[in-house]
């Protein structure tokens, strides 16, 4: 797509046509339609806003279209929506695991952990350049045996550990880690930060784990000796 601010020209026959970007109509037909005076601090007179679109790079370029009539600057900035904030690239969250060796034990906790900082993310919005901050503030753990845990916290590493989970059962199974995101965008030449309404997730699963039960007794020897005893 294609969007630039132009004037909204009419021909002498009473139709209604894009302006160029330097505020006059095409080959001098027409007269440029002023948008309307605007007062007041950080007020200044915008054109109004067409787009045109194209199939592919190589395919010619649409008609132009005109999206709004113009007018105040402050009155025409855009609005970041949920569906505009689920488009962005934002990142799959990292997953953790302690112990991180292929398997786990059962009654003992297996802990994660994931990384709580900030991405910044720039995009485009009816021609207005745009910095996006995104910060993952809830995850939600599906361990693969019927238990979830949804947390507000990153989690912490053994010995200072919070998020972990402890498995009944031997078997297989893979973690999945889902993050939801908020937000809140800046727009280029003004100083407001603005909330955006609505959260973003992404996902990550591990790859699969075996859940092993391990028990003790007693031996003839030391499992250590070589070659190993038939009891160990």
């Amino acid at each position: 797509m294609d969007y630039q601010r132009a004037p909204n020209c009419q021909n002498p026959d009473g139709t209604w046509i894009r302006g160029s970007g330097d505020g006059t109509c095409p080959h001098g037909e027409g007269t440029p339609n002023a948008p309307v005076l605007c007062a007041g601090p950080g007020q200044s007179v915008v054109w109004p806003m067409w787009r045109r679109e194209r199939t592919t790079p190589a395919t010619p370029w649409g008609p132009w279209t005109r999206l709004d009539f113009g007018g105040c600057s402050t009155d025409l900035l855009p609005t970041l929506t949920e569906a505009d904030f689920r488009r962005l690239p934002l990142p799959a969250p990292t997953l953790t695991l302690q112990p991180d060796r292929g398997w786990v034990l059962i009654n003992i906790a297996t802990i994660v952990t994931t990384d709580p900082d900030p991405v910044t993310l720039r995009t485009d919005l009816l021609g207005h350049g745009i910095t996006v901050e995104a910060t993952p503030t809830t995850w939600t753990y599906d361990f693969g045996d019927g238990h979830t845990l949804t947390t507000r916290s990153p989690g912490h590493p053994y010995p200072h550990h919070d998020v972990f989970h402890e498995y009944e059962h031997p078997g297989t199974t893979t973690i999945t880690l889902t993050a939801t995101w908020t937000g809140r965008y800046l727009i280029d030449g003004t100083t407001t930060w603005h909330t955006i309404n609505g959260t973003a997730t992404t996902t990550t699963t591990s790859t699969p784990l075996t859940i092993e039960e391990l028990t003790s007794r007693l031996v003839a020897t030391h499992c250590n000796t070589q070659p190993k005893p038939a009891d160990c």
